[in-house]
């Protein structure tokens, strides 16, 4: 009797995230060329692009989907996890100590990587304080609240002030000097300067060591570029793939995504507070975690959650000092 060959199974080969595009099926050296080009320089930028936009880099939405599945197969990416798979995953997220004690308590334990976490206010609230602070933070040590790591700062309003740093890092005993040379520094000058530095990022946060991505502020530029109502519907379009960009960087890349927002008056506002964030639905939905800062007596400011997955609503009250934000 002839012997019965037994089938084997078809093992599945994986690569390293960062493995260069012509890793994957289907990816000449002309077809890599062009992803490189377009900004998709490794396995997972193209395992997480959507079709469309891949389509109008290889010619046909066919073709792009076929590339798409042959890189989501060379990581392991399966269509469906278990929510325990999904739970075993949340455990490589980690937090940022704001270096005060009360905001840290306020977002359990920092501001999270795999998220976007907003600070809304009004000029002199202490926004861009707090994110000169985190650029700082994310430069210590685990054991110090950071993640011995780089900053990626995108700067929209010109308020990013390198003596301010070296002011921090002084305080937090890091050399002022090399805490400068640990954050990457951009202007961006219009809405569309920067969405391309945000593509420009994931070339460097692998090989830089990010951990911490800050634009102060988000929707500074869209605001100014798209006035009126007859403009709404393409500035909420274009914030939204905006947002959508910061996302991904987010959770591809597990990193903390820190953004401004500003706030405007809705003068038919007759019972509470007039001023709503700017962005409206399109931002709230995108931002994981929404703090509202807002003055104080002296030199205090009161820092209110107000949107979260599993957070209270609460609030907490901080300082900001010569020395940074502190309690």
């Amino acid at each position: 009797m002839p012997k019965k060959v037994e089938k084997e199974e078809e093992k599945q080969v994986t690569v390293p995230p960062t493995a260069d595009v012509e890793e994957i099926d289907g990816v000449g050296k002309i077809t890599a060329q062009k992803l490189r080009e377009a900004g998709y320089l490794t396995v997972r930028d193209v395992a997480y692009a959507s079709v469309a936009e891949l389509a109008e880099i290889v010619g046909s939405e066919e073709r792009a989907e076929q590339i798409i599945k042959s890189a989501q197969k060379l990581l392991g990416i399966k269509p469906f996890i278990t929510a325990l798979e999904f739970f075993e995953s949340r455990r490589g997220i980690q937090k940022i100590s704001t270096g005060c004690k009360s905001l840290d308590d306020l977002l359990g334990g920092g501001i999270e990587t795999k998220a976007i976490t907003e600070f809304v206010g009004e000029y002199g609230s202490g926004k861009t304080q707090i994110c000169h602070q985190l650029a700082v933070m994310v430069q210590l040590p685990e054991e110090k609240g950071g993640l011995n790591a780089k900053a990626l700062y995108i700067d929209t309003e010109g308020t990013f002030r390198p003596e301010r740093i070296m002011q921090i890092a002084k305080y937090r005993g890091l050399d002022p000097k090399e805490a400068l040379k640990n954050i990457l520094y951009a202007r961006a000058y219009n809405s569309d300067h920067q969405m391309m530095l945000v593509e420009e990022a994931k070339k460097y946060i692998e090989k830089e060591n990010i951990r911490l991505l800050v634009i102060d502020s988000v929707t500074a530029h869209f605001r100014a570029e798209y006035p009126g109502r007859e403009n709404l519907a393409e500035r909420q379009q274009k914030l939204s793939r905006h947002l959508h960009q910061l996302l991904k960087i987010a959770d591809i890349y597990n990193v903390a995504v820190v953004v401004t927002n500003q706030v405007m008056a809705q003068p038919d506002t007759y019972f509470g507070n007039p001023l709503r964030p700017v962005g409206g639905n399109v931002l709230a939905h995108a931002a994981t975690y929404r703090i509202w800062l807002r003055k104080s007596k002296e030199n205090m400011r009161i820092a209110k959650i107000f949107d979260s997955p599993y957070h209270p609503e609460k609030e907490t009250t901080f300082k900001i000092t010569e020395n940074g934000i502190v309690d």
